[in-house]
């Protein structure tokens, strides 16, 4: 049993799909990307910060709390959640012929230890064009996915090319996610 420091409808599929049984635990860390920090170091103090922020607020504390952050960068540049329909159609454009990383972190912790992984995926998209994001934008998908795209849904649908983790793309990386939970003897499956 662990604790998920999430809401993210596809974190909680994902670890169904591991087999963890796990309890939600709302979390208020503060989603600020600092000056100087690399896409990298961002995810990683966010997920860490998300999983303390929920052992701070849970009564027993051997229990692990599971955090994670996903981060979509192209250029060196985090491409976060987007404001509104043009930021998205701006986001899906400046990514049409390109690859970009996906970067997902997972911590783990309990009042005894803490441990981190990052997953780090390449993601190739096809040549897009406007109407196209726009018709995306209508789906509704977008609005609530960093880079303003969902690989799980539609927004596969622009993907020529992955190199990596399908999972962390998503936000939560199965394989990583699997080391640290045995690390913690949590069993799976």
């Amino acid at each position: 049993m662990i604790h998920l420091a999430s809401n993210s409808p596809r974190r909680k599929e994902l670890l169904h799909q591991m087999g963890v049984s796990f309890e939600v635990i709302p979390q208020f860390a503060e989603e600020v990307h600092q000056l100087n920090e690399s896409p990298e170091a961002y995810v990683s103090r966010l997920a860490l910060d998300k999983a303390i922020d929920g052992l701070s607020r849970q009564a027993n504390q051997k229990i692990p709390v599971l955090g994670s952050d996903t981060a979509v960068v192209l250029n060196g540049n985090i491409l976060g959640k987007p404001k509104d329909k043009e930021q998205a159609i701006d986001m899906l454009l400046s990514l049409s012929e390109q690859t970009h990383q996906v970067i997902t972190a997972v911590a783990l912790i309990n009042a005894q230890k803490t441990e981190q992984i990052v997953s780090k995926t390449e993601v190739s998209f096809a040549k897009l064009s406007r109407s196209m994001c726009e018709n995306y934008w209508k789906s509704g998908e977008p609005v609530d996915k960093a880079g303003s795209y969902g690989i799980q849904g539609q927004g596969a649908l622009f993907i020529s090319n992955i190199n990596g983790s399908y999972s962390g793309v998503m936000g939560l990386p199965i394989y990583e996610t699997r080391i640290l939970l045995q690390k913690f003897d949590i069993h799976m499956l």
